[in-house]
């Protein structure tokens, strides 16, 4: 134990090191900006004591003046636009200790076993990752005031007086994690991220941190852009302060970085003494989490979110997208044993609620998708996935297929009277004219052109963003639109085209051969034939889309039994 206190202190120096040393450079920016004032001065008592008489030292004690008087002005405007800036706080799902007593109290104990300060409050996060937050800003804590207001029932009495904000960090949890992990292993994940609130206590490095984060709020408020000449002229004043912020932030980052590397590595010392044989197995579920999680969103979430549904229980699908990729790889079995033991998401008093809205913030970080619901923005159970979402987009694609080959005059097949078929398509691919690029383009400009309309139609005012208590806990971040962190690069038109034939040949199944749209866990939206999924439509689509031929494709469709010839459902 000796050893790991040694680690420990000399991470906790090393972090403190490198707050004083941000501390310092706020002090030479104060400094530099008093300079012209000081001069001033001693050149007004040199005047007074006869020392510096005459015209010109007159004219230079009025010329230092007025320079001190600029510099002040400048230093004050900076330094409000620091404290006033409001940093940069993350999304998250908010969780009273009402909703998670028994979270709460593992957290508490945590802290208690650490021997540091417990998180101010939770919140959750639509990521496999967690951290402490500092949200002791005054408008981080007026909203927090206005959720406490709200929890006691919007008495008439001030929001103010219900409860003290605190100044401990708030600690963010990647949701994905409490319906995986165990409650065991979730401890031992979280014991070094609690460990962080005791070096957060420290007054110099607590300093080092809002100066850091006053930058970095005065950067970000500079750079918003603004409409209008009349407005970038009144912005010219921010600009101004927001570069001299940024030269200061240039000048931090070194010793800002430093110093959370120190503080990271104080925390993971303190925290070996909780857990630790058992932080080591936990660490692996992180990365299978991880794995399952980003897969659920790329194959599963986003088709779902581009066809206005948002599935409203990701959390809990990512178990079972986690528990079908033990059963495929070799690498992950064994995994799947500790699912008999109690799943850490029993910490919450209602896990659908807190699935429910952290869903629909993945939508909304991940995807655009606006805060409340409507027509075209509406949550998806996972057992209405297939209806609601694969066979939907199959039929939608193959609708604006035919469309554009409408747009682009191409008759129907030959003895198919004029109704839309599969055979159609085949036949137009598989001509060898080149006509594969023209309609690889307006299959992308179509799907631009939905996606405009979307937007611009956006939910139906008056709707709630989540059913219940998601919408509740997500009103802290109001319908304003989020950052975007788009999963996938936008596709090009030979994707689209590939995607649209494959919705396509999967509605001619259905109809014709006795298909069914279904879910994989992993890849999204499957054609189930007989009760099994078909994986291997995507080769022969490829080879009719880019070289058009058309034999592998013919050969799947006579193994599956499917008509082109027959006409299909598109709406």
């Amino acid at each position: 134990m000796s050893g790991t206190g040694t680690d420990e202190e000399l991470g906790a120096r090393a972090a403190r090191a490198r707050a004083l040393a941000l501390l310092r450079i706020r002090s030479r920016a104060t400094a530099v900006a008093l300079l012209p004032a000081a001069f001033a001065v001693v050149l007004f008592a040199a005047g007074a004591q006869g020392f510096a008489e005459g015209s010109g030292w007159d004219a230079a004690r009025w010329a230092v003046t007025g320079l001190a008087v600029v510099v002040l002005l400048v230093a004050a405007a900076v330094a409000i636009a620091v404290v006033r800036a409001k940093p940069a706080v993350s999304p998250t799902v908010a969780l009273s200790e009402a909703a998670a007593p028994d979270l709460y109290r593992l957290v508490h104990d945590l802290a208690e076993r650490l021997g540091v300060p417990a998180p101010s409050a939770i919140a959750l996060t639509p990521d496999c990752d967690s951290w402490l937050e500092d949200r002791s800003h005054p408008a981080a804590g007026r909203a927090a005031k206005d959720a406490a207001h709200r929890e006691a029932g919007g008495t008439g009495r001030p929001p103010g007086r219900l409860r003290r904000v605190p100044a401990a960090p708030v600690l963010v949890i990647g949701s994905p994690f409490l319906w995986w992990m165990r409650v065991a292993e979730l401890r031992a994940v979280l014991a070094p991220v609690v460990a962080g609130t005791g070096p957060a206590a420290h007054p110099d490095i607590a300093a080092a941190r809002r100066f850091v984060r006053g930058l970095d709020g005065a950067v970000a408020d500079a750079a918003v852009p603004v409409q209008g000449p009349v407005r970038r002229v009144l912005m010219l004043p921010r600009a101004f302060t927001g570069r001299i912020a940024r030269i200061l932030l240039r000048s931090c980052r070194r010793h800002a970085a430093e110093m959370e590397r120190g503080v990271a590595a104080a925390a993971s010392t303190r925290a070996q003494a909780v857990d630790y044989g058992l932080r080591i197995v936990a660490q692996e579920q992180v990365g299978l989490a991880y794995a399952g999680w980003d897969r659920l969103l790329t194959r599963v979430a986003l088709p779902a979110w581009r066809m206005g549904r948002w599935p409203s229980q990701l959390d809990a699908g990512v178990v079972s997208a986690l528990t079908e990729l033990s059963r495929r790889d070799r690498l992950a079995e064994g995994f799947t044993s500790r699912l008999g033991e109690r799943p850490a998401c029993d910490l919450l008093e209602e896990p659908g609620v807190a699935d429910e809205a952290a869903s629909l913030l993945a939508a909304r970080l991940f995807h655009g998708g606006p805060a409340e619901t409507g027509p075209d923005w509406s949550p998806v159970e996972w057992q209405q996935y297939p209806e609601e979402v694969v066979d939907r987009k199959w039929r939608s694609e193959a609708a604006r297929l035919h469309r554009v080959l409408d747009t682009m005059g191409v008759p129907p097949a030959s003895a198919t009277g004029g109704v839309p078929t599969l055979a159609r398509v085949v036949e137009h691919l598989s001509a060898g004219e080149g006509g594969g690029e023209e309609l690889a383009a307006g299959i992308s400009a179509a799907v631009a052109r939905d996606e405009a309309v979307a937007q611009e139609r956006g939910p139906v005012p008056g709707g709630s963003g989540a059913g219940g208590g998601a919408d509740d806990v997500l009103e802290l971040w109001g319908p304003d639109p989020l950052p975007l962190f788009p999963l996938q690069p936008p596709r090009t038109g030979t994707e689209l085209l590939a995607d649209h034939v494959a919705a396509m040949v999967c509605c001619a199944a259905v109809d014709t051969a006795g298909a069914a749209p279904g879910l994989d866990w992993l890849d999204g939206p499957a054609l189930l034939v007989d009760g099994e999924r078909r994986a291997d439509l995507g080769s022969p689509v490829l080879s009719l889309v880019e070289d058009g031929d058309a034999g592998p494709l013919r050969s799947w469709l006579a193994s599956v039994g499917v008509r082109t010839d027959k006409p299909v459902r598109l709406v």
